[in-house]
């Protein structure tokens, strides 16, 4: 019996990704300092990002002559790296609670870590085992932190977070076994599971191969929250806390993202796609209009903007390169928007109503900016000019392999789009109304029931590298086009 060769140089990301879960629990046991634990941490998430792109032209391992299972690319390193600087941007969102006790930081850093480790394996999977097995160890720690949440004495206590993360999970355990499903019967009709070898079904077993795809596919569209598969995202963003919502709306979706794009690029679900692109950015949209609450709001924009990454892979491997763009832009500019929610509210605080925010661009002149970067980018228009690169790679990339139609519902949804989020800009810079026959003045008062919000520095500078990250790629999109392809 042979035994396989191990590739441990192409294997350095996950052993970096790993090994950051393994030293942020040893630096909790033996240090039981907060500090010590949250900064080995985000150096565990900096020796991913090196390892990531040191070895991205490394040999693939775990090979069979069918394929391999680890497959080191450029692409790879991107998505490795990015998961990298998410986990670390959502780790110093999350620091002012961690500094109050409304989470212990061992544990806290300990599932962020293990969920970074399945997005790297997600990045770098050659085969649909190792896809799943990715996927879900990126999820599974989520379940947890949704509803990680320690309440101090007299604070009330509230099952919204034990809510959210229930529902996250029993939505999860149906969409993982609709997927699972669908990779056994399409491995049943081909006898093969890796990822860059072709999928050819004999003629008795080529319907077989093509509802197992489709169960693939439907069951991997709950990760980016796709619709029939999406009124999970605004209870369970609304009940996490927000740095974990931000995780959610961002490194959960893109390992979604990358799991449809290296399916959908091998197998014939154009028509499934295109209908779950279609429905997913029209509901997500017209709902959103809806929404009074402000987390809620941006969990069906999240759902809407999930449509228009659908509507690039509808084309197979053609669309490939303009979705994982758009999700990148994508989820640099939520990054953006949720951390200025966890700036603006006090930390423990849920995402409050969009009344909550009225005036704050006034009071946080720099906040109230960089949250309209934020939604200029998603909403497609200037000065978030990477979110407008993202929708018209999407669009130009439709129209060129001549499905107009699906080009066409992209644009009514963007215009759709356009009115809640001017709403939110809106509120960020209106003072609230005068009482009654009350004279006071009104920035005076608004003063005065608004207290300010001390941004911690790390905060402050994590936000900073967010918008400069932003607004390189909005002026060099070409460079992120050429590391994916």
């Amino acid at each position: 019996m042979s035994s396989q060769t191990v590739g441990h140089l192409a294997l350095l990301p996950l052993y970096a990704a790993a090994g950051t879960a393994v030293l942020a629990l040893l630096a909790d046991l033996f240090t039981g300092r907060r500090v010590v634990t949250v900064g080995a941490t985000l150096l565990g998430t900096v020796a991913v990002a090196v390892t990531a792109f040191a070895t991205a032209t490394a040999e693939p391992t775990f090979c069979v002559p069918g394929g391999c299972s680890w497959l080191p690319t450029w692409p790879a390193a991107v998505a490795a790296a990015l998961f990298a600087a998410l986990t670390a941007a959502v780790l110093v969102f999350s620091t002012p609670a961690l500094r109050l006790g409304v989470a212990p930081a061992g544990e806290f850093c300990f599932l962020l870590a293990c969920s970074m480790t399945g997005g790297v394996v997600v990045g770098y999977a050659g085969d649909l085992i190792t896809l799943i097995v990715g996927l879900e160890t990126l999820t599974l720690p989520l379940y947890v932190l949704v509803g990680l949440r320690r309440f101090a004495p007299g604070e009330r206590v509230t099952t919204a977070p034990a809510a959210a993360s229930l529902t996250f999970f029993l939505v999860s355990v149906v969409s993982t076994a609709v997927a699972l499903l669908g990779a056994a019967l399409h491995y049943a009709a081909t006898s093969s599971i890796h990822l860059t070898a072709p999928f050819p079904a004999a003629p008795p077993f080529a319907a077989l191969a093509g509802v197992g795809a489709a169960l693939l596919v439907i069951g991997l569209a709950f990760k980016v929250a796709a619709v029939p598969l999406h009124a999970w995202a605004p209870t369970v963003y609304d009940g996490a806390p927000i740095p974990v919502a931000a995780y959610l709306s961002t490194a959960s979706k893109l390992g979604g993202v990358l799991a449809l794009a290296a399916v959908v690029a091998r197998l014939d679900t154009g028509a499934v796609v295109a209908v779950l692109a279609v429905l997913t950015m029209t509901i997500g949209n017209l709902v959103a209009l809806r929404q009074s609450r402000m987390v809620r709001l941006l969990a069906w924009s999240s759902v809407a903007q999930a449509g228009y990454i659908l509507a690039a892979l509808a084309l197979g491997s053609a669309g490939v390169a303009a979705a994982l763009a758009y999700a990148v832009f994508f989820v640099i500019l939520e990054l953006l928007a949720f951390g200025v929610l966890s700036a603006l509210r006090l930390p423990g605080d849920d995402g409050g109503t969009l009344d909550d925010y009225r005036g704050a661009g006034r009071r946080s002149p720099w906040l109230g900016a960089t949250m309209v970067l934020a939604l200029a980018g998603l909403a497609g228009l200037p000065p978030g000019l990477a979110g407008l690169f993202a929708k018209l790679t999407v669009v130009e990339t439709l129209v060129a392999a001549n499905w107009t139609w699906l080009a066409a519902v992209v644009v009514v949804n963007a215009v759709v789009a356009l009115a809640y989020y001017v709403r939110v800009g809106t509120v960020l810079y209106t003072l609230p109304p005068r009482v009654g026959l009350s004279a006071a003045d009104p920035v005076l008062l608004d003063a005065a029931t608004h207290p300010h919000v001390p941004v911690p520095f790390p905060v402050r500078l994590t936000l900073a590298l967010t918008v400069v990250a932003a607004v390189a790629l909005g002026f060099a999109p070409q460079a992120l086009f050429n590391a994916l392809l």
